[in-house]
């Protein structure tokens, strides 16, 4: 049996930021896991020992990387994959599963893509800081949730500094330049009738241009960043208070009780009320 260690983060109320599990794991030769997919961002940092990851590029095509301790791999939502650990000198590795927002920016920093998953580290220390960050989180699960989400912010950003990504071009910057405009419009006016146009005329672009580079830099489109927005807004309230569902449905920008129950349904796969049920936090008086 494998040695392992594995913690689930108990909080979801990160939009920019989230982790949801963590772990270490000294593997048995030829120990496999896969294939299979994910539905967030994981990242596995081989502390010793070799083996093979099997992971499906940007055109769908599978890959083979073979991986030794001081590397890493990335890992995509929705990618399929598997990975082996070595006959003769098995990995220990430590991984972090985590998503949001801001995610797909900082790992382009990084140079990490579907197409090149692989850390590689430039500078020896930055690589350390970052392992030190991974076992920090994996050691102190009863933390607050703020705390740890704090040493992900860290972690992700010895990971930028530590890799050999690419050089930011002028036009990258200009570029996360507006994405940071849109995503501050959105956050401050997702609860009213907002649109893809209007978004694009604040950002003082054309709507087709403003809509390419939005995908490429958050993974969707805007539509689908208001709609996931709007409804990690109604999670928290519907957890945290004791609003009605029609309240709430207003609260992030829906008239119509029905209409909302629909797109939360869209995202969550159960209707709103249900939802709370299952994950209501008791209110203290």
């Amino acid at each position: 049996m494998n040695d392992l260690l594995f913690s689930v983060f108990p909080n979801e109320n990160f939009v920019d930021l989230g982790l949801f599990q963590f772990g270490r794991e000294r593997c048995k030769p030829a120990h496999s896991f896969g294939p299979a997919t994910r539905n967030h961002y994981l990242f596995h940092y081989v502390i010793s020992g070799s083996g093979t990851l099997f992971s499906d590029d940007s055109k769908g095509v599978t890959q083979t990387y073979h991986i030794k301790s001081n590397q890493g791999f990335m890992i995509f939502p929705n990618q399929i994959n598997t990975y082996i650990a070595d006959e003769i000198i098995p990995w220990e590795y430590i991984w972090i599963e985590f998503d949001g927002l801001r995610v797909k920016g900082m790992l382009e920093l990084a140079g990490i893509t579907k197409d090149t998953p692989v850390y590689h580290a430039r500078f020896r220390e930055m690589r350390e800081f970052m392992m030190n960050e991974m076992q920090y989180i994996v050691s102190n699960s009863d933390s607050s949730p703020f705390h740890l989400i704090g040493h992900l912010y860290l972690f992700l950003d010895y990971l930028v500094r530590s890799a050999s990504g690419p050089k930011i071009t002028t036009g990258s910057k200009l570029r996360d330049f507006y994405i940071h405009e849109a995503l501050e419009y959105i956050e401050h006016n997702f609860q009213n009738d907002i649109s893809v146009e209007k978004i694009a005329e604040v950002c003082g672009l054309n709507r087709s241009y403003f809509g390419k580079i939005f995908r490429e830099a958050v993974g969707k489109t805007p539509q689908e960043f208001i709609l996931s927005f709007r409804m990690a807004k109604a999670s928290e309230l519907l957890k945290l208070t004791n609003l009605s569902i029609s309240d709430i449905g207003n609260a992030v920008g829906y008239e119509n009780p029905l209409h909302f129950s629909r797109a939360f349904r869209n995202i969550y796969g159960i209707p709103p009320r249900e939802w709370r049920n299952k994950n209501k936090i008791s209110l203290k008086r």
